[in-house]
């Protein structure tokens, strides 16, 4: 009796929601485990509905819907299958699957108030040019994710790895100039930076905030230009807005990947909360000018014995402004120092390398030093025996 009574009951919302425009909840409502719901309407959310498990879907071919109310809903599953798009008034969260079938999930971008929040061990599956987070999206309890967000054309993703568990962490992507940004109605001026010799893109940024000191991978593709911010990938680098010195500062290169049309950065560690927004950034432009010549080829035995235990490389005490990148023999970057003193003794600084701070193989390695005081760069070639 008490099942049919339920299910009656269910019914009869059901019905009821054929017969409005929008499902308006002022008390409480709970979906069960096995139970899923589907809503082809708005919803206004004035009470409970934060204790459900089961599916809840929002669905429409054509049109808008909207998540609106005083209280944020919380579903264990949700689908968004909305053609134009579900527009959030009021934070949504999720506590397992978000299931991105088509249409965004709009949010603000003016300010970070209302947003799509993934908890705990959730996870999200189905992102894509056409369904992703217009806006901010959110993660709580976390230290590692990837924000599904861009703008209303392309997926830009950015992937955080923290230190220790963010409490709430958000981000946003803007497909605009820094320099004038229409959104935000804000001003980041990109030739106001830390080192000349930097460059800042004036296509895009994200906007991070968290308080948890940490590596963020940023993206690129054809529209983000990064040919325009160095000469080789290796000279690209993740820049921040910072707020403190209101200028571009860098935030490093531990890892990068790919070509110059697609590929993702990695950054150093730091605390978002720190800057206003974050770009990709490079070596300034004037940098290629710089002349070419070949340096002297160097051979390390870094056992400790005293002896070519360190790379020390000639002159550098006439460019103090320097940058040192030393790559294996695939290319990839295993060691990146900026003002380099002659300190490296065969360790690895890098993401990407076999491990972080281990001692490189035994082979052939090819340097690159650029000299900016004396506007020159310099390549060649290191042998390390161990």
């Amino acid at each position: 009796m008490r099942y049919l009574i339920a299910i009656l009951l269910f019914l009869a919302w059901c019905f009821q929601l054929m017969s409005q425009e929008a499902l308006h909840n002022y008390g409480t409502i709970q979906i069960h485990e096995t139970a899923m719901v589907g809503l082809h309407l708005d919803l206004i959310n004035d009470g409970s509905f934060d204790q459900n498990m089961g599916l809840v879907g929002f669905y429409s071919d054509f049109g808008q819907l909207t998540v609106s109310g005083a209280f944020t809903p919380i579903f264990f599953d949700a689908e968004i299958a909305v053609e134009d798009g579900l527009v959030l008034q009021t934070s949504l969260g999720v506590n397992n699957n978000g299931n991105l079938i088509t249409g965004d999930i709009i949010t603000p971008r003016t300010q970070s108030g209302v947003y799509s929040n993934f908890f705990d061990n959730s996870f999200y599956t189905g992102e894509s040019s056409v369904s992703k987070v217009y806006g901010y999206a959110a993660m709580t309890n976390k230290d590692t994710f990837i924000f599904p967000v861009g703008d209303d054309q392309r997926l830009r993703p950015l992937t955080i790895r923290s230190m220790a568990t963010n409490s709430l962490a958000k981000c946003a992507y803007f497909f605009e100039d820094p320099n004038n940004s229409k959104t935000l109605n804000a001003f980041f001026n990109t030739n106001k930076r830390a080192s000349e010799y930097m460059s800042v893109s004036d296509k895009e940024f994200w906007r991070l905030e968290g308080d948890v000191p940490s590596h963020v991978t940023l993206s690129w593709d054809g529209y983000s230009n990064v040919a325009a911010l160095g000469e080789f990938m290796s000279d690209l680098k993740v820049v921040g807005w910072s707020k403190s010195e209101s200028q571009w500062v860098s935030l490093g290169n531990t890892a990068v990947e790919g070509g110059m049309a697609y590929g993702t950065i990695t950054s150093d560690l730091f605390v978002p909360n720190d800057y206003e927004i974050i770009t990709i950034g490079g070596n300034d432009d004037m940098l290629e000018t710089f002349d070419t010549i070949e340096l002297d080829n160097y051979y390390m035995t870094p056992n400790g014995d005293g002896q070519n235990d360190v790379l020390t490389i000639e002159g550098l005490e006439n460019s103090p402004s320097n940058s040192l990148q030393i790559f294996n023999r695939y290319g990839v970057l295993v060691y990146t120092k900026d003002n380099y003193r002659g300190d490296f003794n065969g360790y690895s600084n890098m993401e990407n390398a076999i491990q972080k701070d281990s001692g490189l193989e035994t082979g052939i390695y090819f340097y690159i030093i650029t000299l900016n005081d004396l506007r020159r760069k310099h390549q060649g070639y290191l042998y390390i025996s161990n």
